[in-house]
């Protein structure tokens, strides 16, 4: 049997069109300079032989690969996949390759997904997960990669740092909560602990502080619909049940309202305030009317990939940090919205 070829050489589509290899490589150059009729025969030839540009030799001959890896966890979530969705989108308008690499929270998993982009010669590492340590940016940063860090709060030269203002947010809530008549506040979180999780609880907490207030706090589990559910049973069994609850996300608010109506027959919002935060499709939907902050995702897709496609620094580049603000979303789920 003959074997199959794998692919066609620049050099075979310049000896069907009659040119040098030169004038193939200038064709499928943009801004490179060839004549109309020479253009003409190099498309026509690679079109009949089935000629693709091998784009990575490319770019591996000028020490640039145009990837861009996501290092991800938390799939599955609504605004996990929104995010990526975005950033891939502009990644590939850009000229980019992404490369998603899917990580669980631990810092051996991200470690071991960030040395796999050294590997591949990533130019780049957008890393949306709550982890990893300092040092293993480091090592990428030392590698030559550019490191975009979304929603981390650690302090470190080099890499775009792309934060929420979590603490303001909080504190708007809490506003929101008074002006409903509320008094008995809470705050339902995961255990994931990761930088904007925590912010937005720790806002929280200090706002309605600052007005006399204490605030009953619960976290349990992963960042899911399950534990908002597991979330609304620890507080709502409290013998001074809370009259309004800030979730930490959206996907958590969705499990501890279901649960709210459906285990403790409490009405929302006549019993019970409820916001989350992310804005997800499903917080829109009429069973859930949530009041909530929308993640700028567009936002954040387009100050990671313009920093991305600009010149890289000679120096070492000082750290970047870009803070943008969540828009309060009004919905049904707080009295007088």
């Amino acid at each position: 049997m003959e074997k199959r070829k794998d692919f066609i050489s620049a050099r075979e589509v310049a000896e069907r069109a009659g040119v040098s290899r030169s004038a193939v490589s200038r064709t499928f150059t943009d801004g490179a300079s060839v004549s109309p009729a020479m253009r003409r025969r190099v498309l026509e030839a690679a079109e009949a032989l089935g000629y693709h540009v091998n784009h990575l030799a490319r770019s591996l001959m000028r020490d640039e690969s145009g990837i861009v890896c996501l290092i991800v966890s938390d799939l599955s979530t609504p605004y996990r996949s929104s995010l990526i969705r975005a950033l891939t989108q502009r990644l590939q308008v850009a000229g980019k390759v992404a490369m998603l690499i899917n990580t669980d929270r631990s810092d051996k998993s991200v470690d071991l997904a960030l040395r796999q982009a050294i590997r591949y010669r990533a130019d780049a590492s957008i890393i949306l997960s709550g982890m990893p340590d300092k040092s293993i940016t480091d090592l990428c940063l030392r590698n030559g990669q550019r490191i975009v860090l979304i929603n981390r709060d650690d302090e470190q030269e080099g890499p775009l740092h792309i934060n929420l203002d979590d603490a303001k947010a909080a504190e708007h809530m809490v506003v929101a909560f008074l002006r409903a008549g509320c008094r008995r506040l809470a705050f339902a979180n995961s255990q994931a602990g990761t930088p904007s999780l925590m912010a937005r609880e720790r806002g929280f907490v200090a706002a309605a502080t600052a007005r006399g207030l204490t605030v009953s706090v619960e976290r349990f589990g992963p960042t899911s619909y399950a534990s908002g559910a597991v979330l609304a049973q620890r507080l709502l069994t409290r013998s001074e049940r809370p009259d309004a609850v800030f979730c930490a996300t959206d996907l958590l608010a969705c499990g501890f309202m279901d649960a709210a109506r459906h285990q403790f027959a409490m009405s929302i919002p006549d019993d019970l305030c409820v916001a989350g935060f992310d804005d997800i499709e499903q917080a829109s939907w009429s069973s859930y009317a949530l009041t909530t902050f929308k993640q700028p995702i567009e936002r954040i897709a387009q100050e990671t990939v313009f920093w991305l496609a600009g010149d890289k620094p000679d120096a070492k580049p000082q750290s970047i940090l870009c803070r943008l603000h969540a828009d309060l979303v009004w919905r049904n789920s707080i009295r007088g919205g």
